[in-house]
């Protein structure tokens, strides 16, 4: 009995190319403007959660995530248009 071989559908092994890439090109970028972006205010919205004790603290950035799946679920609307 022979094993049978595998085969992807053409265009699959280019598109992952492609999303590679371009997750490599945003990671360089952020890294490039890490001195500007880490002087926005995001993670220290109003609304997000801080407890802190003598013995430690808590911080749940809420606000921040919101906005964040606000923004990310606004790109990819536009982007599937």
């Amino acid at each position: 009995m022979q094993a049978r071989k595998f085969e992807r559908p053409p265009g699959v092994a280019v598109r992952m190319q492609r999303i590679l890439i371009a997750l490599g090109a945003l990671l360089l970028l952020a890294g490039l403007l890490w001195p500007w972006l880490a002087k926005v205010p995001v993670g220290r919205l109003p609304g997000d959660i801080r407890i802190e004790t003598e013995g430690g603290g808590f911080y749940f950035p809420i606000t921040t995530c919101i906005l964040i799946s606000i923004v990310l679920s606004l790109v990819v609307w536009f982007l599937k248009r």
